[in-house]
């Protein structure tokens, strides 16, 4: 039975991994359909290739940091060594970990497209993915450093943030903020003093990509209890409530735009994470409804009077939905609201204000130190081709590019 138990738990987060895996084709359709045209390449080797390149780093350095567990060990070790558990479920729960860690710089490249060089952006990933995002991941979800204990004793809860509004989404959200704020706004968007919008490139690719994140999503929160004996029915219906409560709102703020109707999807998602264990499904949806006009109201904010060139919105998406995320567990995840408790308000205001603090003040770190030593930009003239072209050597349909 033991064996059974063991092999059904590494099944079930196996599962997880794979859908979580799905999402990042998500954020590469999401891209493709934002962008122009001749960012479309462009949008989809990046995400690609900063899974290799996140893949590649946590296991030889994240994992370690945040959990303080190594994998350069026979084999034989692997699968049935003290600390790995039985039948090796610890591989696959890296296999896990690795999709959550590669979905900070996928949130990055949303922000940054269209005028970035691809080798400074592989080097910033690499940084992320190794150094940044697995220190905090480890305080949050490993008990490093012995803070949760001191937001226990003081704040009266350790931090809960259950599948990662803060550790993920608002980590990758605010360090967004910072790589944008540090690139600067693609040529022409801003030009004397106006407000030039770019249009989406594909509407369909945009709502593929998000019907891919969502489907995602239920292996994204739901696996993130671990085993088959942890999980519970509240976590999905907590996540598909605040998933519709985003979708509604969205609709509602944004007048009926496509773009804001599929990602108040994501909106609600992004926010529901934190707290999807402790809530109660109807303030999943009002949390999610929350969410869906604060990406709505943000975005708009952020393009138009901050005239911050965020090209997927992906701070106000990921920054500020997981910022509210974080702080609404302490709120409806309370029994008062009809939650289970085990929260304080003050430990999610505080542990989610110090997360994307960290994650703003990191990021740009990796990024100016990257743009001094590589430069971050293309040319003017390599932008007004197209990422495509200027990094890719070929456009999103060649055949059509062929004369005669």
């Amino acid at each position: 039975m033991g064996d059974q138990s063991a092999g059904g738990d590494l099944f079930f987060v196996l599962m997880g991994a794979i859908l979580v895996f799905a999402m990042h084709g998500g954020f590469a359709f999401l891209e493709v359909g934002t962008v122009r045209r001749k960012n479309q390449v462009n949008a989809l080797v990046k995400i690609l290739v900063d899974f290799a390149i996140s893949t590649t780093v946590y296991f030889l350095v994240g994992y370690t940091i945040a959990y303080g567990l190594g994998f350069f060990v026979p084999a034989a070790e692997l699968i049935n060594g003290e600390g790995y558990g039985p039948q090796g479920i610890t591989l696959v729960r890296l296999f896990f970990l690795i999709t959550f860690a590669a979905a900070v710089p996928a949130i990055v490249s949303g922000g940054i497209a269209e005028r970035m060089k691809f080798l400074p952006q592989c080097v910033a990933t690499a940084l992320l993915v190794a150094l940044l995002y697995p220190f905090f991941e480890g305080i949050a979800w490993a008990g490093n450093y012995g803070i949760q204990g001191w937001f226990e004793s003081t704040l009266g809860a350790r931090f809960n943030d259950f599948a990662g509004s803060i550790v993920v989404h608002a980590v990758g959200g605010w360090v967004a903020l910072a790589a944008v704020l540090r690139l600067g706004p693609r040529l022409g968007r801003y030009d004397r003093g106006g407000n030039v919008n770019f249009p989406p490139s594909s509407i369909p690719w945009l709502a593929l990509g998000s019907w891919l994140l969502c489907i995602g999503w239920f292996g994204f929160n739901v696996m993130t209890a671990g085993s088959l004996g942890a999980v519970t029915g509240l976590i999905a219906a907590n996540s598909l409530m605040a998933m519709v409560g985003g979708i509604l709102a969205a609709g509602i703020a944004g007048r009926g735009d496509p773009g804001f109707v599929h990602n108040g999807a994501l909106a609600g998602l992004v926010a529901v994470c934190a707290g999807s264990n402790v809530m109660h499904p109807a303030g999943s949806f009002v949390v999610g409804a929350a969410a869906g006009v604060i990406f709505v109201k943000g975005f708009e904010i952020c393009q138009n009077r901050l005239r911050i060139d965020d090209v997927l919105g992906v701070w106000p998406l990921h920054g500020l939905c997981g910022l509210w995320g974080g702080i609404a567990a302490g709120i409806f995840g309370l029994e008062a609201l009809g939650g289970l408790g085990g929260v304080t308000f003050q430990a999610q205001l505080v542990g989610s204000v110090l997360g994307a603090a960290y994650a703003f003040a990191g990021g740009y770190l990796v990024y100016s130190v990257v743009d001094l030593a590589m430069g971050l930009r293309l040319s003017p003239e390599q932008e007004r081709r197209g990422a495509d072209l200027s990094i890719h050597k070929i456009s999103a349909n060649p055949e059509s590019d062929i004369i005669g």
